[in-house]
């Protein structure tokens, strides 16, 4: 008795594995029956075309990526614009604060200045008087007489003054005669030069004491009598 044979077809379908299976079944008087419930065609399968649809997927996957590397090259140079710009108005805030200050330093230097020259302007000027001391001795006195007396444009010299001063007083400015006419008289010539008062009075020199004793008062008022009425001291050689 023959053998029964049973032969399965198996084909793939597709590349998700969708199968139709065929089955032969051989009976034992050796005619073969064929009973196809799905189709009658087969597919061919072959592994090309799932390393295709790997490769593709692996692109679109690849292509993905490089997008969103794109973006985020593009959010970041977006945000380092923001920060450059932000730093931009930061530096030029601070070059104009700096200026603004300086500007304000400069106008109060200005200021100050300008208030200084005009607080100067305003203050008199005040010319510091030297005064000249003199020895309080008859050379002091002489000498002091004679500045005055060139202010006043009476002539006389040192010479003139000091040989009369010590004929008539001996240099002594308290000396009174006593015993001469003017002293009958009631009006005794006192002083260095031995000047009577009536004298002192008219030919005294201002700017000098009105004491007849006081020595510059003295020799000034007698130095001014003798340029009214000889010219000059000098020329002054006895009693006058």
């Amino acid at each position: 008795m023959p053998k029964n044979t049973h032969k399965i077809a198996i084909a793939g379908v597709a590349t998700l594995g969708a199968a139709a299976i065929a089955f032969t079944v051989v009976p034992a008087d050796g005619q073969t029956t064929t009973t196809d419930s799905l189709s009658s065609s087969r597919v061919a399968y072959s592994s090309e075309q799932v390393r295709d649809v790997k490769a593709d997927v692996t692109d679109q996957l690849a292509g993905a990526s490089l997008k969103v590397e794109a973006i985020e090259a593009k959010k970041k140079a977006a945000a380092d614009a923001v920060a450059a710009k932000k730093k931009a108005a930061a530096t030029a805030a601070a070059k104009k604060k700096a200026a603004t200050a300086a500007a304000a330093k400069k106008a109060a230097a200005a200021r100050k200045a300008k208030a200084a020259a005009s607080r100067s302007a305003s203050r008199p000027v005040v010319k510091q008087v030297v005064v000249k001391s003199y020895p309080n001795n008859l050379d002091g006195w002489i000498r002091e007489s004679l500045a005055i007396m060139k202010k006043k444009g009476i002539p006389g010299s040192y010479h003139g003054l000091h040989k009369n001063i010590i004929r008539e007083s001996s240099g002594n400015p308290k000396a009174i005669n006593d015993w001469d006419i003017n002293a009958i008289n009631g009006i005794p010539s006192k002083g260095l030069l031995q000047v009577i008062p009536p004298t002192f009075k008219a030919y005294h020199v201002p700017g000098t004491s009105w004491d007849i004793y006081d020595p510059i008062a003295n020799i000034t008022a007698a130095a001014n009598y003798a340029a009214d009425r000889y010219g000059t001291i000098d020329n002054v050689n006895s009693a006058y």
